[in-house]
């Protein structure tokens, strides 16, 4: 029998206690010889726990149609993934910062897992056609992706620093406030080499103690201190480990990136995006932007 916590069988019996009568459905017998607790009057239970009635009452389609359940759910379970996900980037930031790299390496690789399903929940969303999505998109009026606080938080958080993309939020200060402190902080790339820094490393002064708010310029001296790294793994082991972790975490989010500009091409083709942009010729420009530069071209010079 599972040992998960929530683990549910899916019959019913009146008692828990005893053996259960001849006759009995193998599930249900099962239930009795398990002696599992059904009564869960008075104390807190699973719905409880989870506050699933606010959850699953929060999909209200504004159109008739039956597609926009697809739609909300998909973005709403994004934006949970994505909580987790700045909750992991914070903690695995806050690890480098303070030089306890395992403890990084496991939010680090948690949350390249979380971009994995965020990957494939695009393969959900693929199977609403153009007709169904164009049933609903005037009842979206401009709401957009732009308007993701958390997307954009991830965004800053990974080093895409982009002043414009702080306007989407100016109408909530309570957000904004908090886009504008993931803006200003150092990313986890930069808080990666100034690790390195520390570990004597030759990292530039102008890598290390620059503007955060300004987006990142890839160096000759950040490539050589990867290198060094790089070419002796026994003697950097922790840092060549960090390398990995940011290489694997920048491969979900580029196939993240991918799956998006095509699903929202085989969805509305080369429409505008609600958000007033191109939207897949934005997209596909988004596909050459490169988080951790030198992590990939020091791969040319081993």
């Amino acid at each position: 029998m599972s040992a998960c916590p929530f683990h549910a069988p899916s019959e019913s019996a009146a008692s828990v206690s005893g053996n259960a009568p001849a006759g009995t459905a193998a599930g249900e017998r099962i239930v009795h010889e398990e002696k599992a607790q059904l009564d869960f009057g008075g104390r807190m239970s699973y719905g409880d726990y989870l506050q699933l009635d606010a959850i699953l009452n929060a999909q209200t389609p504004l159109s008739p149609d039956h597609n926009e359940m697809l739609f909300i759910v998909q973005h709403q379970t994004s934006e949970l993934w994505m909580k987790l996900m700045l909750h992991e980037l914070h903690a695995a930031v806050a690890s480098i910062a303070t030089d306890q790299l395992p403890d990084a390496f496991k939010k680090l690789a948690r949350v390249s897992k979380i971009m994995e399903q965020l990957v494939h929940a695009w393969d959900v969303l693929a199977t609403m056609t153009p007709p169904e999505y164009s049933a609903i998109r005037p009842y979206l009026v401009q709401s957009s992706g732009f308007q993701s606080w958390q997307y954009r938080c991830v965004e800053f958080a990974m080093g895409n620093k982009n002043a414009a993309m702080l306007q989407p939020h100016a109408h909530r200060p309570d957000l904004s406030a908090m886009v504008q402190a993931a803006y200003d902080a150092p990313s986890l790339y930069d808080e990666c080499l100034r690790l390195l820094k520390r570990r004597g490393l030759a990292v530039p002064d102008s890598h290390t103690q620059r503007d955060w708010r300004q987006p990142y310029l890839a160096s000759e001296g950040v490539e050589s201190a990867w290198l060094q790294v790089y070419r002796d793994p026994q003697q950097h082991w922790d840092l060549y480990q960090l390398g990995e972790e940011l290489t694997d975490l920048e491969d979900a989010f580029r196939l993240w990136r991918f799956r998006h500009v095509t699903t929202v091409e085989r969805v509305i083709g080369f429409k505008r995006g609600t958000g007033g942009t191109g939207g897949v010729s934005y997209l596909r420009k988004m596909l050459d932007v490169v988080l951790f530069p030198e992590i990939w071209t020091l791969r040319t010079q081993l």
